[in-house]
């Protein structure tokens, strides 16, 4: 039971009498978590928030992963997510089950199938070395249903390069910024356009950045209205947040539609 679909269509057998009420509490009862012992699945997690568990790759053995991803696969999970897993790791994963590989961002997507994209959200970085955050942002949000736009190495030391694409930040649902340094690509972004900003500081920069946190703290200064911020190098969360924006506007749209059509 991993899905709001399969429970509405058990709701909906138990309505029309072709299960009775105590095989659907059973149904439910055996849903809620998988317990391995090393780690207790939540398989409910795709009905409370619309996208199953997501693993943590960093600190889990190949062998942990596997299993992992293994009974969530024979639950009906598909497009889970592994962050930050070592490339030793995802070939130990890959020969197992199906799964696609990002060397980059360190992610891994198994038992990928294809999703209809909805929306439209930008990912833009400030210059080539903060992709790999931005790409983990960015295939995060693919992977959950939705149309990501990219946008590299237009940060401010060259504003021309963002001002030649106001076309697709403007017509953005959502804006995820990467940016080191001095992190001011997010406040830039932030007064141009009319949705929300997502800033995520990176580590990229010299000693006085301070590992980020010199982006961080700016990120969190800036003066743009709509602009949040997410901890440092956090590319999944910010992809995580930007989907879930993204998506509240495709239901918004749809049922303002609906109410359109009905008059």
């Amino acid at each position: 039971m991993d899905s709001k679909h399969e429970i509405l269509t058990l709701l909906r057998s138990v309505a029309d009498g072709s299960v009775t009420p105590e095989q659907a509490l059973l149904n439910l009862k055996e849903a809620p978590f998988e317990d391995l012992d090393y780690a207790k699945i939540d398989l409910h997690r795709s009905v409370r928030q619309g996208a199953s568990e997501v693993i943590y790759g960093a600190g889990k053995t190949p062998e942990q992963i596997r299993g992992i991803v293994t009974a969530m696969g024979e639950k009906g999970c598909r497009n889970i997510l592994v962050t930050r897993i070592s490339p030793e790791a995802a070939d130990c994963l890959c020969e197992a089950v199906p799964a696609d590989y990002h060397p980059l961002p360190r992610l891994a997507v198994v038992y990928p199938e294809e999703r209809k994209l909805r929306g439209n959200v930008v990912v833009a970085t400030g210059g080539t070395s903060d992709i790999p955050v931005a790409e983990e942002a960015a295939l995060t949000a693919e992977t959950m249903g939705n149309r990501v736009t990219r946008l590299y190495d237009v940060g401010v030391a060259g504003l021309h390069r963002l001002l030649s694409n106001l076309d697709e930040l403007m017509s953005a649902r959502c804006v995820v910024a990467v940016a080191g340094m001095e992190g001011a690509l997010a406040s830039v972004i932030g007064g141009l356009v009319d949705c929300p900003v997502i800033a995520v500081p990176t580590s990229v920069g010299y000693g006085a950045s301070f590992g980020g946190l010199s982006a961080l703290l700016s990120m969190l200064n800036s003066c743009a209205s709509g602009c949040s911020v997410v901890n440092i190098d956090n590319g999944f969360g910010a992809g995580y947040l930007a989907s879930m924006i993204n998506q509240m506007e495709g239901i918004e749209e749809t049922e303002q539609g609906e109410e359109r059509g009905t008059k």
